[in-house]
């Protein structure tokens, strides 16, 4: 048709190549007025409300949810109305358009498969006084553009929400127009959310039909989120050649498959393209040792005393504070500490920067780790906050694990890593102790540390955790 209109995904900010459809918010034949909100798209940091950059008749749309769609390629076509506002020629609407050309053979669509959150105990709730074990992060880190994405609760047929609770909400099968809103202007929360996945009658509004809170329908919108007991779950997971006891023989690899692949999405996919980038231009080597906190006094925080050791060590040791460029063999020695904080959630790998901790007090660091950390849970953190941190830290401690090799990712030259805290006997003045050992790793780029300002770096580490506060 020579009136239609083209709509290319255009770059949402990320400096990713790719996005995956979370939601339509039209069907094609509908009619949908400038900027009103035509698709719900994920990327590696946030999921994005895009706006229909015309007024008209939508003729084709670029697939289903879960479909990944390449920046840059057809994201919908228009009939635009001549009766209804249009956008005029020229006008900025706030992205850059990636020609298809420059796509290729990658314009082609790719269908994935198909969160509740992880808890990290170092980001939940206010700073404590009491020494605990520390929050969920994993090894790793995540790259971004230093775009910031503002996002907005947009109302989608009469419900204010925003689109990561749009998300959520469908993922658990609830419907939002049922969902009892407490945010400003009628929004629906994130807590509303999952205050209503909980089984709270609170909650939620009678349903439509007139059934009362807690009626059948209510048992009916909440089914999908209530877990079975573990009886059920066991006995459901037992076939009947399984409860006759009979051996059971498999095939070799190759002959028959049971599952589907599935295409990795956002941040999983994401995660994917740093990992790659990172082996090939990182030539990695650890250091691993013991630091003994045995005289610290109650009321230390795990997190905010390996953040302080890692500021102290950086001062000591500026090479692995620093960036690399291994094309033009250069470095960039920082003089502030920015760290990135690994957090491991059901998506993937996050990892915000914990800006200037060199000039926080333990309190400030604490409360930079939990606003992060929430952040990070609901999905409205900044891309700018996701990258350009000068090294990292990974507590992968929190599950399981002594030692560990993280992963460096340029520019950055180092990552240090925390391993599950444990009490170890320890031979003192004649006798035997019990002190509490907290296991390091420390992984730096060798093409831009040696092993000695490595060692050093560690040893300065160790020796500030020694300290009772």
């Amino acid at each position: 048709m020579s009136d239609s209109k083209t709509f290319n995904l255009p770059d949402l900010g990320e400096g990713l190549p790719d996005a995956t459809i979370v939601e339509w918010f039209v069907k094609e034949g509908d009619v949908i007025r400038l900027d009103e909100p035509l698709v719900s798209m994920e990327t590696a940091k946030a999921i994005v409300e895009v706006p229909s950059p015309v007024s008209g008749k939508v003729l084709k749309l670029a697939g289903n949810a879960g479909d990944i769609v390449v920046t840059g390629t057809m994201l919908a076509e228009f009939q635009p109305d001549p009766s209804l506002p249009q956008r005029a020629d020229g006008q900025d609407t706030g992205h850059a358009h990636t020609p298809p050309a420059a796509v290729g053979a990658a314009s082609r669509r790719e269908l994935p498969a198909e969160s509740t959150e992880a808890k990290d105990r170092a980001g939940d709730g206010a700073p404590t006084t009491s020494e605990r074990d520390d929050a969920g992060t994993v090894v790793g880190a995540m790259q971004s553009s230093n775009a910031v994405h503002q996002e907005q609760a947009v109302a989608v047929g009469g419900i204010r929400a925003m689109p990561a609770v749009r998300a959520l909400a469908k993922k658990l099968g609830l419907d939002l127009s049922r969902i009892r809103a407490t945010g400003s202007e009628g929004t629906v929360t994130m807590a509303d959310v999952k205050a209503a996945a909980a089984g709270g009658d609170a909650a939620l509004l009678p349903s439509p039909t007139g059934r009362g809170v807690g009626g059948e329908g209510t048992a009916q919108a909440l089914e999908t989120v209530r877990p079975s007991s573990p009886e059920m779950r066991r006995e459901e997971q037992r076939t009947q050649l399984s409860a006759s006891g009979k051996p059971m023989r498999t095939q070799p690899p190759g002959v028959s498959v049971s599952g589907q692949p599935e295409q990795l999405k956002g941040v999983r996919r994401n995660m994917a393209r740093v990992m790659a980038d990172a082996h090939a231009k990182v030539v990695p080597t650890t250091l691993n040792d013991d630091a003994d906190v045995h005289a610290w006094v109650p009321g230390n925080d795990v997190t905010v005393r390996l953040i302080r050791s890692i500021v102290r060590a950086c001062k000591a040791v500026p090479a692995l504070n620093a960036w690399f460029d291994g094309e033009k063999l250069s470095r960039t020695l920082h003089p502030q500490v920015d760290i990135g904080i690994a957090v491991d959630t059901d998506d993937g790998l996050f990892v915000p920067a914990l800006r200037n901790a060199d000039i926080l007090d333990a309190r400030g660091i604490r409360e930079g780790v939990n606003r992060l950390r929430a952040q990070v849970e609901d999905r409205s953190i900044a891309a700018s906050e996701l990258s350009g941190y000068t090294i990292s830290l990974s507590n992968f401690g929190m599950f399981a694990g002594r030692y560990a090799t993280p992963v460096v990712v340029p520019p950055c030259v180092a990552i240090v890593a925390a391993g599950r805290a444990r009490h170890q006997v320890m031979p003192i003045m004649g006798g035997f102790e019990s002190h509490k050992i907290i296991p390091l790793s420390v992984t730096f780029n060798h093409r831009a540390a040696t092993g000695g300002e490595a060692a050093r770096f560690l040893k300065a580490m160790i020796d500030d955790l020694a300290l009772a506060t």
